[in-house]
Order: C-alpha cells, then structure tokens, then sequence
C-alpha cells in the first residue's frame, strides 16, 4: 500500500476549518474522513481501522486529550498528529507523552503538515512490516520445525521447555547435522530475550589468533588497526541477546578464560583495553564433541564446562531414530512442494525402505539433500528407488532391479499426509507398471492384488497400459 493510498480521519469542531483540512488532504491524494467532535471521531475508529488521524486539541464537550486516551485504547499503533490554536504549551506536552506523534499550531503550514504526515505514515508502514516479518520469524523457529515423536525426540523438546522460558547456559551435543543450531534459535526466539539479536560464532572456522577479538573486539590505539581506535565484538553486540557457540570444543584455552569471566561476572574486556564493561548475554553453546571427554583430556577446561553445561541437551543421530524418518520425508516433500512449485504425491515404500535403512552419516541435512535431489530428478508425481543416490541403494545392500514387494495400503499410510488418496492410489499403480516393464502379472504380485482387480483400477483410472 502507497503512502497516498492511505486512509485519514481528520477530527475538528470548527466545520469550515475541517472542510478546509480535508481539500487539503484530498488534493494531497489521500482517503479522507472527517468528524467535528470526539465522540464521533471514536466511533468512526471503533467501526473501520484509520491508517492516521489528525486531531484538534481545543474542542467542546470532550477535549482533545480525553480523546487522544480514548483512540490510544482502541489503537495504540496509530499515529496522531495534534492540531491547536492554544498557546499553552503544557496540553502540548501532555499530548507528546501520550503518544502523540507531531503537533501543529494554526494557522498550519500546509507543507509542513504534508511532510509530517508522509513520515507518520511511512513510519507506520515501517512498523508493520516488522511486525510482519517478526511474524515470520516466529513461525520459521517455531518448535513445529523440530520434526520427529520417537523417544528421542521427546527428549529434547523436554530439555526444550525446560530452558526456553529462563536464561540457563545450554550445551547442546549431537552430530553434524542433527540440527543444532536450529534448536538453538527455537530456544532463543521463542524466549524472554526473542526481540534481541541472536549472534552465531563457528569457533572451528576462526583461527585460534583471531577468535579471541571475534567475540571480545579489541582497542588499541588505532597504530595497527589502519587508525581505528577500537572494534566491537560479538559479546558486546549480542547485549541482551543469546551468542551461539558452535563447535565450542575447539575454542583455544586463553579465549575459554576470558569466556568464562562473561559468564561469571556478565563482564569482558576488548582486547587491549584494560576496561572492563558489562554485558548480559545468555549463552548457547553446540559441540560435536563430548565435552566431558573434552575435560578428562584437558583439552577443555573444567571450570567453564560446569558454567556452559547447566543444562545439556543432546540431540540424537538421524540413524538413532529411525521412525521419525516418514514424518521427516512428509515434511520435506511438503515444503519442496511449495518452493519449487512442483507436485509430488508420494514416496513409494520401496523408496522408503531405503531410505529408512540406511545409516545417514550427514543425518537430516543428508536426508534433506537426497530428497531435494530425488524430488528434482523425478518426472512423474512419486519418488521411486530409481531417483536416489546410486551410493546411498548400494549401502542397503539392494540394488534397483530386485524384486521387493510392496502393497497399496502401505504406500497409502506412508504418504497420506501428503496426497489425496485418489491421486496417490493411480500414481502407484502407475509406476507399479513402469517398474515391472509393464508385466500385468508382475505388477499385480508387487501390488499385492489379483490381475483381475488391477485390471479394474486400471480402467477406473484411465491408465493406458501400452508401454
């Protein structure tokens, strides 16, 4: 929506002044509506949203403060602009710490209003399409994104709720791939500190020399910094906020103690400085590692293991939970469907039993990358064995041109969140055909039905069954 697109309700009890204000505004592009009094000005509010009002302070009856109260109740959002002939400054001032945002003394300078009118409104918008992407924050870390009801995962959305209403240190343990960063931005935004920054820090990918000013900044005069006096780092720009530390196994032994004085004292120092500053920073912390192991072999230290460690949470291996991997395959197709704008109906259980038996090293970022793969090469609407990695068949010790049975209600309870049944049940019978070369009597054994009835599906389908 334009700025001039947009709707005013201009509120006055002199009638000419606000005939007068709305030709303005109307010659200015915008929708006007207009009121001589407070109590109708509520009532229009009450009945349609206004995208800003302009208000005059000085009426009758019901004043333009007790207005401004009443309209900030009913939309604390909207912007209000304040109108008055009164010198007395002090209904001014009390209209600014309600909220209001501009004040003009009349006569009105035309252009200046028009001004202070399209800044309110771009304002507004502004607001909105951060509410609206804040919106879609939330939903993207939602803990609907953890995907799974095994044990396993039961565990985790355990630990889950367990931190994400506090500011506890978490350690969160698992192998690459298992979605350790993603359960740590569930925890942070949906938390206490979820309007703060969210700052991730690879402690693996920078160089020892250089981690240590990568979180604390450093100060040192601008000699070797090309002038610079000094250099913010990540603890000081995620005040307030959480810092994510990946692989917190490799940081080196200096940077762990000054980490460890964050977390004691809510303080640092920027390299060079001397100065030590406050922050607050809740720490989140990932390793691939087993950091008690760390510890025993003094490759950590144990001190800032039981302060990052408060509460640990180990994510399991894809392999480790086996049964999430349909709701898994679901939720892929699902959101493959809808970004490559391609329908695919179902994943054979032939496929699925590939799938399913094998041990998955990258874990759910591997099974997102096959799918993803499988879901492009594919040409009709299901996701046949042929599809996968050559790799990944030849791991299951089964190649693609063995005979492994599979019957329709299978392939229908694997695949009904993600197709109607109609659909699903003549794709099926579809690549039944094609994988059997089109051998009524082989498909009707893989199918799990006589040659009779699926002669019959055939034909209710309108299936050609010429190769």
């Amino acid at each position: 929506m334009s700025v001039n697109s947009c709707r005013i309700l201009a509120v006055d009890d002199e009638i000419d002044f606000v005939q007068t204000l709305s030709e303005v505004l109307t010659r200015f592009e915008y929708e006007v509506h207009t009121s001589c009094s407070g109590t109708e000005a509520l009532q229009l509010l009450q009945l349609q949203p206004f995208d800003s009002v302009i208000l005059d302070l000085n009426m009758p009856v019901q004043g333009g403060i007790e207005t401004l109260k009443r309209i900030r109740s009913i939309d604390p959002a909207v912007p209000v602009i304040i109108l008055t002939a009164d010198s007395d400054v002090r209904s001014v001032v009390e209209a600014m710490k309600l909220g209001a945002y501009d004040y003009f003394s009349k006569p009105i300078d035309w252009e200046k209003l028009e001004i202070a009118l399209k800044n309110a409104l771009v304002t507004q918008q502004l607001r909105g399409e951060v509410k609206r992407l804040k919106g879609q924050l939330d939903n993207r870390y939602s803990i609907d994104k953890l995907v799974g009801k095994s044990k396993e995962m039961q565990a985790v959305y355990a630990g889950i709720d367990r931190v994400v209403d506090n500011h506890a240190p978490v350690a969160i343990e698992g192998d690459a791939g298992t979605g350790k960063e993603l359960l740590a931005r569930i925890i942070h935004f949906n938390g206490p500190r979820r309007d703060k920054p969210f700052v991730t820090v690879n402690c693996a990918a920078v160089p020892h020399h250089q981690l240590e000013r990568e979180l604390f900044g450093y100060s040192d005069g601008g000699s070797l910094l090309n002038g610079r006096d000094k250099c913010i780092g990540k603890i000081e720009q995620v005040d307030g906020g959480t810092l994510y530390l990946d692989e917190i196994c490799e940081m080196d032994q200096a940077t762990q103690v000054r980490l460890l004085e964050v977390l004691q004292e809510q303080q640092f120092e920027r390299v060079g400085s001397g100065q030590p500053a406050k922050t607050d920073v809740r720490i989140i912390s990932a390793s691939t590692k087993n950091l008690e192991e760390e510890v025993k072999q003094n490759r950590f230290r144990s001190d800032l293991f039981y302060r990052v460690n408060v509460y640990p949470i180990q994510v399991p291996s894809l392999r480790d939970r086996r049964s999430d991997i349909p709701l898994l395959c679901a939720y892929f197709m699902e959101k493959f469907n809808k970004e490559y704008k391609k329908r695919m109906n179902a994943i054979l259980p032939r496929t699925m039993d590939y799938l399913v038996n094998y041990d998955w090293p990258g874990n759910v970022r591997e099974l997102e990358n096959v799918l993803e793969r499988s879901f492009l090469n594919a040409t009709n609407a299901v996701v046949s064995p042929e599809q996968l990695p050559v790799a990944l068949t030849a791991a299951n010790g089964i190649t693609h041109t063995q005979e492994n049975a599979f019957d329709l209600k299978k392939a229908v309870s694997l695949t009904r969140t993600i197709t109607p049944l109609k659909d699903l049940e003549r794709e099926i019978l579809i690549q039944a055909l094609r994988l059997t070369n089109f051998n009524m009597s082989l498909a009707a054994t893989e199918l799990g039905i006589g040659r009779t009835t699926l002669y019959r599906k055939l034909e209710k389908y309108r299936i050609d069954i010429r190769r």
